[in-house]
């Protein structure tokens, strides 16, 4: 059986390593391993939305709510919008693209993603017959090249991607950027992806009210802890949201998941400990590697950051090898197209994993 074209012509999507992978792999102990590669949260979810879980088993045998309406007012309160102007999948925030593709791509449109970013909006685009056209950050800068962005508008462009932060560059895009893109082609939708919006503390919600080519990403994989239960949410005006529902999935979203996701939105002091956190480990990576010769480490707003790692004498697949032998996943970058081989992205841990990883970093370099 012969798949379709654009199947043939695609390459897998890489994800970060795993626990069980790395344990397997080099004969350690799952719990010994210190894990910076997904952007996670450490600290586990709430206590609340694990006891809503277990509360909620027993009723697995039954289809999960379709509407999901408590979910969305709590969502909404959360963001400070309506709830007219809220969408949430399953699958994390990759449900919400792949629902924007089925509902506004159509076969040869065009979109544009800066490099480097985020590839999954690329992978999941042009299996609806989308083309990929770059633009670019400039890593000089640690800023969007924003001519880069005018640059590649065609009359194809449907959609323009631009996640702030950025992953892997931990960077902010000013709000006078992203109004001045969506003003000037007000016929292309303008993704701006928060999916780590928490730990930068700044959002670009209040957007949706001024125009209706702006649609806003978002995810519970980070902050708010629920990466395995895989919930994203989206926020625009009233109109597209109604197009996307009329395409979701119905129930995309599990019974354990919902109570997951409303729980944890009610957990107030759990959301702001997990940010207060994350924003200090940031700053305790950032501070310590900044200190050790031959890597250049960029600030972030994130709950990751980049490195480059080429005065070291090592790629970022040799040091990236290195550190899981000695029980450290770290993100490899080398599959980020925009990115040469250099380049390494960590993520936040507990102070005492970040300090062994400090020390094992270090034992590696040395």
């Amino acid at each position: 059986m012969k798949a379709r074209q654009i199947v043939e012509e695609m390459d897998s999507y890489v994800p970060g390593r795993s626990q069980d992978e790395i344990a397997q792999d080099f004969g350690l102990k799952k719990e010994d391993i210190i894990k910076l590669g997904s952007n996670e949260n450490p600290w586990g979810p709430s206590p609340k939305a694990m006891k809503a879980i277990q509360d909620e088993i027993k009723a697995i045998n039954r289809y999960p709510e379709s509407q999901l309406h408590e979910l969305v007012s709590e969502i909404a309160a959360y963001s400070g919008v309506k709830d007219s102007q809220v969408i949430i999948g399953g699958d994390g925030a990759d449900e919400i693209i792949d629902v924007l593709a089925k509902t506004f791509i159509e076969n040869e449109d065009e979109f544009i993603v800066p490099l480097p970013s985020y590839m999954y909006y690329e992978y999941l685009l042009k299996q609806y017959g989308a083309k990929p056209v770059y633009a670019k950050w400039d890593l000089d800068k640690n800023a969007l090249d924003v001519e880069s962005i005018f640059n590649a508008i065609t009359p194809k462009t449907k959609m323009i991607f631009l996640c702030t932060p950025n992953n892997p560059t931990g960077t902010l895009i000013d709000k006078e950027v992203l109004v001045d893109i969506a003003s000037k082609n007000p016929d292309v939708l303008i993704v701006i992806d928060e999916a780590y919006f928490e730990y930068s503390e700044v959002t670009n919600k209040d957007l949706i009210n001024d125009f209706n080519n702006i649609f806003i990403i978002r995810t519970m994989s980070k902050v708010l802890g629920l990466a395995g239960m895989r919930i994203g949410y989206g926020l625009a005006c009233e109109e597209i949201i109604e197009y996307m529902h009329r395409i979701k999935p119905v129930f995309s979203l599990t019974r354990l998941s919902f109570v997951a996701a409303l729980n944890t939105f009610k957990d107030k002091e759990y959301i702001e400990s997990s940010i207060r956190k994350g924003i200090e480990s940031r700053q305790y990576l950032y501070d310590e590697i900044s200190k050790i010769d031959g890597l250049y480490v960029f600030p972030s707003k994130s709950n990751f950051m980049l490195i480059n790692v080429k005065q070291t004498g090592f790629t970022a697949s040799q040091l990236a090898l290195e550190l899981m032998k000695r029980g450290v996943i770290v993100r490899d970058c080398t599959s980020f197209k925009g990115l040469d081989e250099y380049w390494i992205r960590i993520s936040i841990c507990t102070l005492d994993e970040d300090a062994n990883f400090i020390k094992i970093l270090k034992e590696v370099l040395n």
